[in-house]
């Protein structure tokens, strides 16, 4: 039995999944992705960094950051932690746990005390009890299991420091361990940042436990992926236009 089956019955939450899964499924199918489909994962790649780092309040130029100009360090780790994810995807179901110490290391490192770096600072109980709802699950619909994740490390925030960008790296994880999006082209975090107030406003109403709380951010998550299709297509033409 899948624990987070009944999440779906929520009002318009089956719906809003369905369309954002369409959304995904015809933007895998950019041409751009045929021949080119290194440079657009590279692209999507820098801007999840970027946006992830503008969520926790570091915003950039999406240039000056490509340029190498931009030493934030909050940056620079969404930039390392973007940079390690394909190298985490077949650990992720298997260690969850050390994967997130890891992400953290990544993404604070010069933000907090080295002491904290990969170390809960609260909520290991929920922790342990998220490990245990992502390590070999495979009954779980993946955007579902994605958005549980992302919420649940977003309220918890068990990490010092960038602990969003940890929560952001895990959702994506979970997209293409599972399968949802195995090249790992879907710009969620520019999604989140593209409807920030919505984020921010439906993380804190996932926090309350409530079925409206809980609705009101499975809502906005399959905004964000259906927003991070519409990238993909926006890369993919930058892409094609400049061959």
């Amino acid at each position: 039995m899948d624990p987070l089956a009944p999440l779906l019955d929520l009002a318009e939450v089956a719906p809003a999944f369905a369309s954002a899964r369409e959304a995904v499924d015809a933007a895998h199918k950019h041409r751009a992705l045929r021949r080119h489909g290194g440079q657009v994962a590279a692209e999507a790649s820098l801007r999840a960094a970027v946006a992830s780092a503008a969520l926790e309040g570091n915003t950039y130029d999406l240039e000056e950051v490509r340029g190498g100009t931009v030493t934030d360090p909050v940056v620079q780790g969404a930039l390392r932690v973007a940079e390690s994810l394909p190298g985490l995807v077949d650990l992720w179901p298997r260690a969850p746990r050390q994967v997130l110490a890891k992400l953290h290391v990544l993404a604070a490192r010069g933000v907090v005390h080295d002491h904290e770096l990969g170390r809960l600072i609260g909520g290991a109980e929920r922790i342990d009890a998220l490990a245990g709802l992502v390590a070999g699950n495979e009954t779980t619909p993946p955007m579902l299991l994605a958005a549980i994740v992302h919420a649940e490390l977003i309220t918890l925030r068990p990490f010092a420091g960038p602990a969003g960008v940890v929560a952001r790296a895990a959702a994506r994880l979970t997209l293409t361990a599972r399968g949802f999006d195995p090249r790992g082209l879907v710009g969620v975090e520019a999604g989140h940042l593209a409807r920030e107030p919505e984020y921010v406003g439906s993380a804190g109403a996932y926090a309350t436990g409530t079925p409206d709380g809980v609705r009101s951010w499975l809502r906005h998550y399959a905004a964000a992926i259906t927003a991070g299709a519409e990238e993909i297509r926006v890369i993919g033409d930058g892409v094609l236009a400049a061959v």
